[in-house]
């Protein structure tokens, strides 16, 4: 009698084992340097999903919402999504759902090589990019921009905040998932000031030369060093599972 107990709660653990398994899923991240691997959060946020998670970062330095899609590289989204991919697993089997993070914004800005008009182009570019993914059975999920960590004084120019505005824009019109990354890094760096901001870049800001020759580093107020790319990540990973209760279970939000 004590024997079949034994086994019963065995088959009773191992019943509930399987239905706690998750199914195979992918994520893929679209956007520009600050998500990118080497400077951005991209990579960070990638190690927070589970095993079952295939995590694609194919943001790219210095892209605008305009020059990603012109240069080809959505294309590359669109065949992932299409075909639904091959899980990894021996069986062949396709993944189970694939979401897309979209976050455009800072090569949008005036002045740059592949900037955009803010107020029809590059909402409609967001918005076309929601379209797309929902087209082909994904899951779009479009990122307001993370902001730039430029002070003046002691508080934040948050120069983005007009592309924010854009995006989210973008998401009620295709009625899709928004991240309001914008609004949360903007509050979050305004919090530790310009000192502390600095800590979360590719290089601690040059020391002056004493012969006052120009010092060069990797230091500025946009790119992201590890440390940047974890607190970030972190944001990320926290905000859709938020907003994404789906995906919860497949993210680590610690």
């Amino acid at each position: 009698m004590q024997r079949t107990i034994v086994l019963l709660a065995a088959l009773t653990v191992a019943a509930g084992a399987h239905a706690a398994a998750l199914a195979p899923i992918r994520v893929i991240l679209v956007g520009d340097s600050t998500i990118a691997t080497g400077n951005g959060y991209g990579d960070a946020l990638c190690a927070r999903f589970r095993p079952e998670v295939a995590c694609v970062n194919l943001a790219a330095n210095g892209r605008s919402s305009k020059s990603f899609r012109a240069e080809g590289r959505w294309d590359k989204v669109r065949e992932l999504l299409r075909d639904g991919g091959d899980d990894g697993g021996n069986d062949g089997g396709k993944f189970s759902a694939q979401y897309v993070l979209v976050q455009f914004g800072h090569n949008d800005q005036p002045g740059k090589r592949h900037a955009t008009d803010l107020v029809a182009e590059f909402p409609a570019n967001m918005a076309r990019y929601a379209a797309d993914v929902r087209a082909l059975g994904g899951v779009p999920v479009l990122v307001t921009p993370l902001t730039r960590r430029t002070f003046r004084g002691p508080y934040l120019r948050d120069t983005l905040a007009p592309w924010g505005a854009a995006t989210r824009k973008a998401a009620a019109r295709e009625r899709v998932v928004l991240l309001d990354l914008n609004t949360e890094s903007a509050q979050a760096v305004q919090a530790m000031g310009q000192a502390g901001a600095d800590t979360l870049a590719v290089e601690p800001p040059a020391v002056p030369d004493p012969a006052g020759n120009k010092v060069k580093n990797a230091f500025d107020w946009t790119h992201l060093g590890p440390k940047g790319a974890a607190f970030f990540g972190a944001m990320v990973a926290k905000e859709l599972a938020q907003a994404v209760p789906a995906i919860a279970p497949y993210l680590d939000t610690d």
